[in-house]
């Protein structure tokens, strides 16, 4: 990882930001191929839509495959930049082999929630179009009566022990316990409100500091966040790039047979 380490968020195990990591012009292309799908590759969620590019992971947690966007890997090849970074070294494939592109109106988010075992623990999560407030969350003991449908049963604390400013453009890479103990989510709100010194105000009325706020590149965001003041959310597509351990054989095609 040493590309991924001049990267890293200090104060973490194991996570690293990466502003502009997609140039605006790279930005734009995307965002045109993805209002350019067919409506059909969507699914539709009551918070939110998705695609699922490079197959479904369905039954045992194996990947039946399907191709993946060519400009995934042609111009402007995000996949080989992470590659590159040398954030999947250790995973089975080298790479990504599976992208979720979801879609963030303003409001809507994402609850927290673990990746699964399906995945080699690394994830790498491309912004587009807006930013996004990530929040990392560790679990209550087992007795606690917040339970997050996802987590067999373990109760989840509200209170976030981790937020990041994800700008446009941006990838942040989460590796580690904070992948393989933690949780991540994004608050359904439709704007993000500091009171300065870093501190993010949350919808229960406690703060959250944004542990990334020295890495940002947007001069006037770090003024707001460490001032005060609110940013409106516009429309946000994110990729969530992971390598799915198991493959099988053959692919969707109307039919696959198991394998």
């Amino acid at each position: 990882m040493d590309l991924l380490a001049e990267h890293h968020l200090q104060g973490t195990s194991a996570i690293y930001y990466i502003p502009n990591f997609i140039s605006e012009d790279e930005e734009r292309y995307l965002l045109r191929k993805i209002e350019d799908s067919p409506k059909q590759k969507w699914k539709t969620l009551n918070n939110r839509r998705l695609q699922l590019w490079g197959g479904e992971v369905l039954q045992k947690n194996i990947l039946f495959r399907q191709d993946l966007p060519a400009f995934l890997n042609d111009f402007p090849d995000v996949l080989g930049r992470l590659r590159s970074l040398g954030a999947f070294n250790q995973s089975p494939h080298k790479g990504p082999n599976h992208v979720i592109l979801n879609e963030y109106y303003p409001g809507q988010g994402i609850m927290p929630h673990a990746d699964g075992p399906s995945y080699h623990p690394v994830v790498a999560t491309i912004s587009l179009g807006s930013h996004a407030i990530f929040h990392y969350y560790q679990y209550k003991d087992k007795d606690s009566l917040s339970v997050d449908p996802g987590s067999m049963g373990r109760g989840v604390d509200p209170m976030p022990i981790l937020s990041l400013f994800l700008e446009p453009r941006s990838v942040v890479v989460t590796t580690g316990e904070l992948y393989t103990a933690h949780l991540h989510g994004i608050n359904e709100v439709a704007a993000d409100t500091f009171t300065g010194d870093g501190f993010l105000l949350l919808s229960n009325g406690s703060h959250s500091r944004i542990g990334n706020r020295y890495m940002i590149q947007d001069k006037a965001v770090v003024g707001i966040i460490e001032s005060g003041g609110t940013i409106e959310r516009t429309t946000r597509y994110s990729l969530t790039c992971r390598d799915v351990e198991k493959v099988a054989s053959g692919r969707i095609a109307g039919f696959v047979s198991r394998t």
